[in-house]
């Protein structure tokens, strides 16, 4: 058997300090378990695999590290002694000390240690939109706790644990798949924290958990509705919220960066205006040329209010919204394709019911791309790290694949006839 230490250089605490872990190799296995110790890396030597002497009691814990080590090779020699094959669980059993049942505190509950995480991450920087995502899941293991008869723990989450829960997501919740996705997505990192970080015992790999994701059609607005919506006449309380949602057709804002814009985000270019801002949800900094029906927009509510557009909160904007596409005859009919029970069932709805605040993003992504954008440049505009997430949206155009084929195998232009320069209003500011 040999055994060695070595720190963990992956989940610093808030001071910087990373876990000491044990490595054991033998009989062609491999054990890994996290010590109590923690320290910097300036106080760690990693060729001996013990501490420097800059760190405090440094004496004590190389002893400590010591003793470990010689319990870990003397559990090794008494199971072979007994003729029973050293695993790593028999391993890690033989080092717990034997404490009398009624001595042991009682195990924290799952979702107590999963509301600890959560200020953890909070403490770590983690963005409000992330950490609502993880209070949501918290919420959801909250409810599946309460519906079980017994106390549900870190160690009590095994294999069919698991498997009840996505049903009681499934079938209980009706959550859709990209839901169940998303929870486990959070969950696995979570267990992780609670193995290492909390010394919990796992009946279960973190990283064998499946995630499945569905993929989902995005929808978008074409000139022609991006038309109606602008020349529709809607009640006086949907005229402000139909020109929120125009204005981040024309420039591919989200609702977080909408409701967030002010005055010093309008920026002087080459005799024109655009928007220089750093996005809420990524903290990415985008530039973007006002086109003409973008800058109209802005016009219009100039020196009304401190922020340079209105809005509200972004679920009644989205119902808002399904009111004035529904007025302006957004009426196409699309295909929704939804999980349920475990079978694919495909409905067809009016376009207008599915209309989000995001829909404009989306609509901006697909008709720069129809208008020949070049994908690189949509990249930026959006603020995406990486272009696969562009590419996505070349994917879904499907007017930009069938006009391709239209100039190769007819000879026809590019741009469907026409197209006017009003109507070409997904613009960028061109490079200096």
């Amino acid at each position: 058997m040999t055994i060695q230490f070595e720190r963990r250089a992956d989940r610093p605490d808030s001071a910087g300090r990373c876990v000491i872990h044990l490595r054991a190799y033998f009989d062609g296995l491999r054990l890994r378990m996290a010590t109590a110790e923690r320290c910097l890396a300036s106080e760690w030597n990693e060729s001996k695999g013990r501490f420097r002497k800059s760190f405090p009691g440094y004496q004590e814990a190389n002893d400590s590290l010591e003793a470990l080590a010689e319990r870990m090779a003397k559990a090794y020699r008494e199971l072979r002694t007994e003729g029973m094959a050293a695993t790593p669980t028999l391993l890690k059993a033989a080092l717990q000390p034997k404490v009398a049942v009624t001595d042991l505190p009682p195990a924290p509950l799952l979702v107590d240690l999963f509301g600890e995480y959560i200020e953890v991450l909070r403490a770590r920087g983690f963005r409000f939109h992330t950490l609502k995502g993880y209070k949501t899941a918290h919420n959801t293991l909250i409810g599946f706790a309460q519906a079980r008869p017994k106390r549900l723990t870190v160690a009590d989450y095994d294999a069919a644990m698991h498997d009840e829960l996505l049903g009681h997501l499934r079938d209980v919740r009706g959550a859709a798949q990209n839901t169940v996705a998303s929870l486990v997505k959070q969950l696995k990192p979570f267990l992780a924290w609670a193995q290492e970080n909390r010394g919990q015992t796992l009946a279960v790999n973190p990283a064998k958990l499946r995630v499945e994701w569905e993929d989902m059609d995005k929808v978008w607005l074409s000139a022609a509705e991006l038309t109606q919506l602008e020349t529709a006449l809607l009640p006086s309380n949907l005229v402000k919220v139909r020109d929120a949602f125009l204005f981040c057709c024309y420039t591919g804002l989200r609702y977080s960066d909408l409701t967030s814009l002010h005055a010093g985000n309008v920026k002087e270019w080459n005799g024109e205006r655009v928007l220089k801002l750093t996005q809420t949800k990524t903290r990415t900094g985008v530039s973007i040329y006002l086109s003409a029906p973008a800058a109209a927009i802005l016009d219009k509510y100039a020196g009304t209010r401190e922020r340079l557009l209105p809005s509200t909160a972004n679920q009644v904007m989205n119902r808002y919204l399904k009111q004035i596409c529904r007025l302006a005859g957004v009426e196409e009919l699309v295909e929704v394709v939804e999980t349920v029970a475990g079978r694919i069932m495909k409905r067809p709805v009016s376009k207008w019911e599915l209309v989000t605040m995001h829909t404009a993003r989306h609509t901006f992504a697909t008709q720069s791309l129809l208008r020949g954008m070049p994908v690189e440049v949509l990249q930026k505009v959006l603020g995406h790290s990486k272009i696969q997430t562009t590419m996505i949206y070349a994917k879904v155009v499907e007017d930009l694949q069938h006009q391709t084929m239209r100039r190769i195998w007819d000879g026809a232009p590019a741009m469907t006839a026409g197209t006017t320069a009003k109507e070409a209003v997904c613009m960028v500011e061109p490079a200096a």
